[in-house]
């Protein structure tokens, strides 16, 4: 299984996109948009920004699923 470690994350508040990388072993519970500055945190149910914004979900979340 490969794991993805870059997502492109979408800001909900202004739509400014980023390309970044993630963290391999724990999930990024906040992230401050560069376009806004908006801290952003997860939706309910899922564990951290890049589940919930992102177009990849986070590796420990990709090695649970078994997505390539």
């Amino acid at each position: 299984m490969t794991i993805n470690h870059d997502s492109t994350l979408t800001c909900p508040n202004c739509g400014h996109v980023e390309m970044l990388a993630m963290p391999s072993n724990a999930c990024q519970f906040f992230h401050h948009c560069s376009g806004c500055g908006k801290r952003l945190k997860p939706l309910p149910g899922d564990c951290c920004v890049f589940c919930s914004y992102g177009d990849v979900p986070c590796p420990p979340i990709q090695e649970q699923s078994g997505s390539t």
